[in-house]
């Protein structure tokens, strides 16, 4: 199984994540979202495949998305709004993603990643 294991390196529950995957053996291959942040097309393909509402590939809990009131703001933007706006800027976006070949999360939630098999 391929893994993509996206994350701030120094989010702490990032840190936690990797030592979680890194426990188990399980091998990913490594992105800094800042550095390296997800297009708007990968971004678009995720959330479809992922069958997660929109709104959970946005980092609620980040200053960006206080400062831009996206909370107030992201009911009324389509869906393609919302894709553009989340490939602006990596810190935008909730993390870690983890994208396989079993699924796609954002954040991490132990219960959802050994549903996908991890």
């Amino acid at each position: 199984m391929s893994l993509l294991f996206i994350h701030y390196p120094k989010c702490t529950t990032c840190k936690k994540a990797k030592k979680w995957l890194e426990d188990r053996g399980i091998a990913f291959e490594e992105r800094d979202i800042k550095l390296d942040r997800p297009t708007r097309e990968e971004i678009e393909q995720w959330h479809k495949k992922s069958g997660l509402p929109l709104k959970r590939f946005f980092n609620t809990s980040g200053n960006l998305y206080k400062e831009l009131q996206l909370k107030d703001k992201l009911p009324s933007m389509s869906e393609e709004e919302q894709y553009d706006l989340l490939a602006t800027d990596g810190m935008l976006v909730k993390r870690p993603v983890i994208v396989g070949d079993a699924g796609i999360r954002t954040g991490f939630k132990e219960k959802e990643w050994l549903e996908m098999g991890l």
